[in-house]
């Protein structure tokens, strides 16, 4: 019965968690006006993949499923986790981001090629933090999100498969 507690209350608490850190994305895009980059977006979506994994799982049918659904938000979780530990590595110069992250292209040879250039370049670059708290981005933040949602996640996931045996 404690287990039954503990993954009901995850399979809430995960999706909720995800959905409050999309919110305050979206809050910091819209309200704020901080644009995403590329990698600022990607970062979005394992929140909402986590969300629905887990509200999908609260519904009757599905229940038994629970414990591998929370499982399956922990890895979705860890690669969110990843996504922003590069993402911090470009923003810190630790490596360089994809062409298309921060516009490092050749040099043009021609007008055309020129304005082909510019006009493909991205107009937030990932290697520019929009904001940052004490000296830690908002991939920073992410990072320990993730993780530490990762980890109750998989906590929850395995208390409720212990308790099967």
């Amino acid at each position: 019965m404690q287990s039954l507690l503990v993954t009901r209350t995850a399979l809430i608490l995960v999706p909720l968690a995800s959905l409050s850190a999309l919110a305050a994305a979206f809050i910091s895009q819209y309200v704020f006006e901080l644009q995403p980059c590329a990698l600022c977006i990607y970062q979005r979506w394992p929140f909402a993949i986590a969300a629905a994994i887990c509200f999908v799982a609260l519904v009757p049918a599905f229940r038994a499923l629970a414990p591998w659904v929370l499982l399956l938000a922990v890895m979705v979780l860890v690669v969110n986790a990843g996504i922003a530990t590069y993402h911090v590595g470009v923003e810190e110069h630790w490596w360089t981001g994809s062409e298309a992250c921060v516009g490092t292209g050749g040099t043009a040879q021609t007008l055309a090629e020129l304005r082909a250039q510019v006009m493909a370049a991205p107009i937030i670059r990932c290697d520019e933090a929009a904001f940052s708290l004490f000296g830690v981005s908002m991939a920073g933040y992410n990072v320990l999100f993730s993780i530490a949602l990762a980890v109750y996640s998989g906590l929850a996931g395995k208390t409720a498969l212990g308790d099967r045996r």
